[in-house]
């Protein structure tokens, strides 16, 4: 599909306002943020996007901060004006009443909770804040295979971290005794009956629609069997409870489905207690009814043929039914969210750890500085929308720093430093803020002499530049390259601006008190450098940009060999 036919300018024009707002330099990913808010029918083609804004800003950026600003006046004088963004706000509910919504999260700790968990988690929470109503945090632990202490701790702690305070914590399996007893109700109504046929054959007759022997069992028969299941005579597999449904329904999944079945696997919580779990749609049925649940908000993953199974058992058990409500399933382009996905790559090796920077889970994207902020806001965003959200990195990242840039502390970092003479420099002191924004927020001061660290990224970009041509490092000097060699040019200090020069970071080649850096990026791979001497102030958890680079969070020093080790967490 080709972009609309006014997509240049609007990508010039946002383009010139990122540049003007930031000394000079556009983002790609703010840039591709305000199309995307602009036009978000866009985001399939954010490879696309991508790519064309890539090329836009490199003409943009070789303009002076002046020519970007003269030009953004005649293409679009509005956004040079600051205006005050309107606050966004969640939808509002259909027959919602103050103070009488409650809501419930319900997350299986069978895993790590990723970002699409986030989102699902604050919709429900946000909505109950908005009616002050209640929101209660409820684990689906009834698959003693897979649940975990350590999965339902850690949600625990990445909702605290995202700012959810919920009314109630709850799990499931402490519970089992008056799930037992609903059980035993539907038994003594005939609305269930204990199936011993294997799976094999359930599954034929269910597709085939034909009941099987065992269902046309009494009560009294029922109840014995149930016992037996409760009492460990069966082993797992041998014995499950089913629901008597419709075996002719076009929704094969009131075909008698299974509600109970039989697991003799530890518990995290109850150990060898219970060996007959419910499944998730008898579980959920009986707890939201009985929890006083008045709106469920949940993925369209979950389908909504569970629905009418779900409504058909709390009509069998008089119980309340809820407002259900399904948005669309969220997803990061490329990145991997299922849990089984997951485990594998953990088995393999080929990531480290659950906060590995190669994940999206809440505790990668928290090593990374993405604030709790971010995803309020990426919720409020998407709502409840009923189609699938595809979210880009871009996005991401666009919102967050948004977050970061008021405060976060600028420093310089060079990357695989090669070192340059620049001919005739003369020793200079130079003192610059350690926020562009904020006057008193303290300041850095440097000694530059003649000698330069700068990366070989740009020293080698340097190097394919025509004799002559004017280089700026950046805050300090301007140097041509005549012959080869990096001579001080001193005709006119701002005289890079004019003629759309590049601009490099560079580091005091003669600073004895520079620091080693390395930095952990989000493919796995290390940026190792050198830091100015004033990073040695930066705190462990301390989110600074490095100027030119990115954002960073100081994860670890090491004093002695005057090392600090930072993840990336975006441009």
């Amino acid at each position: 599909m080709a972009l609309p036919k006014d997509f240049e300018a609007t990508m010039r024009k946002y383009a010139l306002q990122n540049a003007a707002q930031f000394g000079g330099k556009a983002n790609s990913g703010a840039v591709i943020g305000k199309i995307l808010a602009e036009n978000p029918a866009l985001k399939p083609q954010i490879k696309d996007i991508a790519a064309a804004v890539s090329d836009v800003l490199k003409s943009v950026n070789r303009l002076s901060v002046e020519k970007q600003v003269e030009e953004l006046a005649r293409l679009a004088p509005e956004l040079l004006e600051k205006k005050k963004a309107e606050k966004k706000d969640l939808p509002e509910l259909k027959n919602a009443v103050m103070g009488q919504v409650v809501t419930r999260i319900p997350p299986e700790p069978s895993k790590y909770a990723h970002i699409g968990h986030a989102l699902s988690f604050l919709i429900n929470y946000m909505y109950a804040k908005k009616y002050n109503g209640k929101c209660f945090v409820r684990f689906e632990d009834t698959n003693p295979e897979l649940s975990r202490k350590e999965f339902a701790d850690a949600m625990l702690e990445d909702m605290k971290y995202l700012g959810i305070q919920p009314s109630k914590v709850a799990h499931i399996s402490n519970d089992m005794p008056m799930l037992y007893d609903y059980a035993e109700k539907l038994i003594r109504q005939g609305n269930a009956f204990v199936c011993l046929c294997n799976q094999e054959k359930m599954r034929e007759l269910r597709h085939e629609g034909f009941g099987c022997s065992c269902r046309s069992k009494d009560a009294k028969n029922n109840i014995g069997e149930w016992k037996s299941m409760l009492g460990k005579k069966y082993g797992a597999g041998d014995a499950v409870l089913r629901l008597k449904g419709d075996m002719q329904s076009p929704n094969h999944v009131m075909r008698d489905p299974v509600i109970f079945r039989i697991s003799l696997a530890e518990h995290y919580l109850q150990g060898s207690k219970y060996c007959v779990w419910p499944l998730y749609d008898f579980a959920n049925s009986v707890e939201d009814g009985v929890m006083g649940i008045t709106h469920v908000m949940r993925s369209s993953e979950f389908g909504t043929m569970r629905i009418e199974l779900q409504d058909k058992i709390k009509e069998m058990l008089k119980l309340p039914k809820q407002r259900v409500i399904q948005y669309g399933r969220f997803n990061v382009v490329g990145a991997v969210t299922q849990g089984r996905e997951l485990r594998k790559l953990m088995e393999e090796g080929k990531v480290k750890s659950w906060d590995d920077p190669q994940l999206v889970t809440i505790k990668a994207l928290r090593r990374r500085g993405i604030q709790p902020e971010t995803y309020w806001e990426l919720a409020i965003e998407v709502g409840l929308s009923p189609t699938e959200t595809n979210f880009d990195w871009h996005l991401i990242a666009a919102v967050n720093r948004k977050i970061l840039d008021p405060k976060c502390n600028r420093y310089f970092y060079v990357e695989s430093p090669k070192q340059i003479t620049v001919k005739g420099a003369q020793e200079r002191k130079l003192e610059l803020k350690l926020h562009p924004d904020l006057p008193d927020g303290g300041k850095r001061h440097f000694v530059a002499k003649d000698r330069f660290h700068v990366s070989k990224k740009d020293y080698d970009e340097v190097s394919k530049l025509k004799s002559g041509s004017l280089v700026r490092l950046m805050d300090c000097l301007n140097f041509q390259k005549p012959n080869g060699s990096f001579t001080f040019d001193s005709v006119e200090y701002e005289r890079y601006r004019m003629n759309g020069s590049m601009i490099i970071q560079w580091l005091p080649a003669d600073d004895p008190c520079l620091m080693n850096a390395k930095i952990l990026m989000p493919d796995g791979s290390l940026s190792k450098g050198l830091a100015e001497a004033a990073a040695a102030n930066i705190k462990v958890g301390e989110i600074v940009q490095f100027t030119r680079f990115g954002f960073c969070r100081l994860e670890s020093r090491d004093e002695q060999a005057k090392e600090l080790s930072f993840i990336y967490c975006h441009s």
